[in-house]
């Protein structure tokens, strides 16, 4: 086997996977395995190729600084690359981004700005302006502008395109992609038009974004919103090349994600809420066909970047994507079931210290304490304030020294209201089913619910 001597010798080349156990009718449905970058994505072939293409024009010094507006994975490939050569690099990105990915970026040295996702084009919190502004105020910062950089789409006409078609001995009859920047689909466009003139290309856009209403109609209205990341938009791209789609198909939310999920189950393949969708709109592409066609599409990133919303059922609760089937009591409020192993517990033996550890792990305030799978008591932060006051050295005490042992409890049959009164009194709902703790209830949960309820 070959030794590489830098990550940046490892992007491209990535792999094709034919899926067998989705079902695609009469076609055969390749998965090409962008996730494999060393930068976990396919935008690692285009962060290459744009700073490459400034460092030739001479538009890029040693130790200079790059600025880019990015939804998160051109981003990471930018900052893996600007690592390697000693740049500085600043990212606007919009809040709507994972958690994952943040850290990701910021364990490369980047200094990540955070934007508002809810705003478009033309204000100046938008992620585009907002970089954009922001290159312009610091001395010898070059905004790579992955939206109208030229060498965006030049690294799928060069890398991308060649290789899928020598991979699958040039026989594509479908390729099905999404557009966030659009260098995917104008780069393999320019390429296939030349080589494969026959191969029709179908745009994957989340619904909410306004262009598959540019394939299907040629104008567009006000832009929606949706969860998935990285592709989607509320203008059009220039470098997408949009006029050569011949299809598109709108792929919502939950479509996308439990396509990914389905993804990960059932052929081995972890990959993100953009894959989700690129790949539910080529399946229902292939469902559609009547004679059999080649059709390919991309794992554009890794699943490793959602684990905490997109294969975080509890998250995908909150979000309305998937629910359980419906109790009729106050089971239905409570988000993490103990009988469903999700509730983070305590127990009576437990040190303060493992207790705050746990708090500070799952993002939660309290846990219920159980004793032989009986509830004994709760623990909350201010139990461990109140119980701590300042000396580190009782954190080493067991939760039953500091834990309330007095909790208020509603049976599963009690009314919608009477949980008011509790959170009146700064407490969580403890549910119970006689003498069974089945979970708790907090004001989060209730609101979760609501408007669950209202979107059903």
């Amino acid at each position: 086997m070959a030794i590489y001597h830098s990550v940046t010798d490892l992007i491209g080349h990535t792999p094709v996977l034919q899926l067998h156990k989705l079902e695609a009718g009469v076609c055969d449905l390749f998965l090409k395995l962008e996730n494999q970058n060393p930068g976990g994505s396919i935008k690692d072939r285009v962060a290459l190729s744009m700073i490459q293409e400034a460092e030739k024009q001479g538009l890029l010094q040693p130790g200079g600084t790059i600025v880019e507006a990015t939804a998160g994975n051109t981003g990471l490939g930018l900052a893996l690359i600007a690592a390697q050569k000693g740049y500085k690099l600043i990212l606007v990105v919009p809040d709507k981004m994972s958690r994952e990915k943040i850290f990701h970026l910021r364990a490369l040295g980047v200094q990540v700005v955070l934007t508002r996702s809810d705003v478009g084009k033309g204000h100046p919190a938008y992620y585009q302006d907002y970089a954009q502004r922001l290159s312009k105020e610091i001395p010898g910062a070059f905004y790579i502008d992955q939206f109208n950089n030229h060498a965006n789409p030049l690294a799928h006409s060069t890398t991308t395109a060649p290789e899928l078609y020598a991979q699958l001995d040039g026989r594509i009859d479908a390729i099905v992609v999404g557009v966030g920047s659009g260098g995917t689909l104008g780069g393999l466009q320019a390429w296939f038009a030349e080589h494969s003139p026959h191969t029709e290309f179908v745009l994957a856009d989340p619904a909410g974004s306004i262009l598959a209403d540019q394939v299907e109609t040629g104008h567009y209205g006000e832009a929606g919103s949706w969860l998935v990341e990285g592709i989607g938009e509320d203008f059009v791209p220039p470098l997408a090349k949009i006029d050569g789609v011949q299809k598109a198909l709108r792929i919502s939310d939950r479509e996308a994600f439990i396509t990914a999920r389905e993804l990960l189950k059932v052929e081995g393949v972890l990959a993100g809420s953009s894959t989700g969708t690129l790949l539910a709109a080529a399946l229902r592409y292939c469902r559609a066909q009547t004679s059999p066609k080649r059709v390919v599409t991309f794992a554009c990133d890794s699943g490793n970047k959602y684990l905490s919303k997109m294969f975080n059922d509890d998250w995908m609760r909150q979000q309305g994507l998937i629910s359980r089937p419906e109790n009729g009591d106050l089971r239905d409020f409570i988000a993490l079931r103990h009988d469903e192993g999700a509730t983070v517990t305590a127990a009576p033996d437990d040190t303060l210290s493992t207790v705050l550890a746990r708090m500070r792990l799952y993002d939660i305030s309290q846990l219920p304490v159980l004793e032989n799978d009986r509830l004994v008591g709760i623990v909350d932060e201010w139990d461990l304030i109140s119980h701590v006051q300042g000396d580190s050295q009782r954190f080493g005490l067991p939760v039953r020294d500091a834990m309330t042992r007095n909790v208020e409890q509603l049976d599963k049959s009690a009314p919608e209201s009477a949980l008011k009164p509790i959170f009146d009194r700064g407490l969580v709902a403890v549910v119970m089913d006689n003498e069974r703790f089945l979970g708790l209830i907090t004001r989060t949960d209730v609101l979760t619910h609501w408007r669950n309820r209202l979107e059903q």
